[in-house]
């Protein structure tokens, strides 16, 4: 039976990842997001369950010693976490996953499940990136100051992922996206599993 294909995608803080995900999942129920774990205070506007699962330190720790993330990472000091049966059980269900996830947790995702494609969503500029984080009006200049300082390392490592998305114009961004998702569903093993009634009667 065909599974579902594992993606990892990351960005620095401000790249527009999340907004270029939503869009991509919009009106899909074979395109899911994780919603991962963390310890971060929760932003005006998010909503528990939906933006992420907040949870105390201790909670995350107890789940952490359970064995039930996939991959996890300390950003800015607070942890965040994904859960490992959630995902087991989409893939398992031929439900394609979508991980937001910094550097750090794609390379474990990637030890873990060697076949996960991994997306790496770069900014057109540093300035864009600036004006960006500025922009959304959630961080204070010292903050915005340490994740532009972050934002070179995070950035030197998109030569660990299979796909790069400059995302200068939205709209561009968004196609690519939905073009990598299109492609690696057409790989002919995936096809192979799908189709092999069809391919066995077409060689009879």
């Amino acid at each position: 039976m065909s599974r579902g294909i594992l993606y990892t995608v990351s960005a620095p803080s401000g790249a527009g990842k999340t907004s270029l995900v939503n869009a991509l999942i919009k009106d899909r129920d074979d395109l899911l997001v994780s919603i991962s774990h963390t310890t971060r205070p929760i932003r005006p506007g998010e909503v528990n369950g939906v933006n992420y699962h907040f949870v105390d330190e201790r909670t995350f720790l107890d789940m952490l010693e359970r064995a039930e993330f996939l991959e996890h990472a300390t950003v800015f000091g607070n942890f965040y976490g994904t859960s490992a049966p959630w995902v087991e059980e989409q893939l398992a269900a031929n439900r394609d996953v979508i991980l937001e996830i910094d550097w750090q947790g794609a390379q474990q995702v990637r030890r873990l499940i060697p076949e996960t494609r991994a997306i790496f969503i770069a900014p057109p500029s540093r300035a864009a990136l600036e004006e960006r984080l500025n922009s959304r009006g959630q961080d204070d200049a010292q903050t915005i100051a340490r994740r532009m300082s972050q934002a070179v390392e995070e950035m030197s490592h998109y030569v660990e992922s299979d796909y790069l998305v400059i995302n200068e114009d939205f709209a561009t961004a968004l196609e690519e996206l939905r073009a990598i998702v299109r492609a690696e569903r057409q790989h002919t093993h995936r096809q192979e599993a799908i189709h092999s009634q069809l391919l066995q009667e077409l060689l009879s």
